[in-house]
């Protein structure tokens, strides 16, 4: 309890105890008031409805269903010379419009890196196969909303039709609008030659990223479905190359395409012969052949390029020695052993007793 000063020691008691009691609460520390902190609401803003819109469906073109409506990838067509050919092209339009799609007959040819695709209207060659197909006067179909058409078409083969594949496609267009493909694959009675060949080997990169390029030609009538291997021979013996593999292309006839292949296992630094095979069904083997210096960039690795020279041209003179002795053989029996170059001590040359 705190002591009051002297002077008040003679107050009533009455007196003294209430200013006790106020001397103790003025000298207790007021507990401070919890801060509450007042946080205006948030307004609540409801969550407009999230409304997905759909594209509209694009209508379609595909061989119509055969005979027991099983659906074909694509339109099989073969005859003789001077046939008539029969099919029927189906347009699927889901849509809540009408669509109004001209047809025509295109040919089918290899893009550059290989792959397939048709020539565009007013392009087509008078010889290609795109002239026998005949549509009639159907040329222009109107499809209503969410209906199928079916149009009839010919593929008329000339008599004097050369025999073999004639790729080609039908094309259906909507004005401003897509085009669809769907490919014909016609076959020409008469004999089938599947032939090809490599060209124009050459590789580029180094290391992991190094590849060879390639040229494929078909020099046959028929298509053709390549694999490649590829053999690789440095100067200290052989070096990872590729097994064979199919392919990823659809070779026409009369094609040429330029493609790739990746070489993970290219050395560095070596001398590497290639020699690159082609194969496809019923076409005989082609092979090409390319020599390579594989040489790492940067001042090193020209000393590199320099010492890998003659390590190569040491080897060659080594093989060479070897062949030398190798030729030269024993010598016979009781035949005394003479050191090349140098006349034995001691022997008689012509000298008579």
């Amino acid at each position: 309890m705190p002591v009051l000063p002297a002077r008040r020691r003679g107050l009533p008691a009455s007196l003294l105890a209430a200013a006790a009691a106020l001397y103790a609460a003025a000298a207790t520390p007021a507990a401070a008031a919890p801060v509450v902190a007042v946080v205006p609401a948030a307004p609540v803003v409801a969550a407009a409805p999230v409304v997905a819109v759909a594209a509209e469906p694009d209508w379609t073109a595909a061989p119509a269903g055969g005979a027991t409506g099983s659906l074909r990838p694509a339109f099989y067509l073969a005859g003789a010379p001077g046939t008539v050919l029969e099919d029927r092209l189906a347009l699927d339009n889901p849509s809540d419009r009408e669509r109004t799609l001209t047809l025509r007959g295109a040919d089918a040819h290899n893009t550059a890196d290989g792959g397939l695709a048709v020539r565009p209207a007013g392009t087509t060659a008078g010889a290609g196969a795109a002239s026998w197909i005949s549509f009639g006067t159907a040329t222009t179909v109107k499809v209503p909303a969410r209906t199928r058409a079916v149009v009839p078409f010919t593929v008329t083969l000339p008599p004097a039709a050369l025999p073999g594949d004639h790729p080609a496609a039908l094309v259906a267009a909507e004005a401003g609008g897509r085009e669809a493909a769907v490919r014909v694959h016609l076959r020409v009675g008469g004999p089938a030659l599947a032939a090809l060949t490599v060209e124009d080997v050459a590789v580029r990169g180094r290391g992991a990223r190094a590849e060879v390029g390639y040229t494929l030609v078909n020099r046959g009538n028929v298509t053709l479905a390549p694999g490649l291997s590829l053999r690789a021979e440095g100067l200290l013996g052989a070096v990872p190359g590729r097994t064979h593999r199919a392919l990823p292309v659809e070779l026409l006839p009369g094609q040429r395409v330029r493609l790739s292949e990746p070489w993970p296992g290219a050395p560095l630094l070596d001398d590497v012969d290639l020699t690159l095979t082609v194969t496809a069904p019923g076409a005989a083997p082609a092979s090409a052949r390319a020599s390579v210096r594989l040489v790492p960039g940067g001042t090193a690795a020209w000393a590199g390029a320099v010492l890998l020279t003659l390590g190569g041209a040491a080897l060659v003179a080594l093989t060479l020695v070897r062949g030398r002795r190798a030729r030269r053989g024993p010598p016979a029996p009781g035949q005394p052993v003479r050191a090349a170059g140098r006349t034995p001590e001691h022997e008689l040359t012509g000298a008579t007793t």
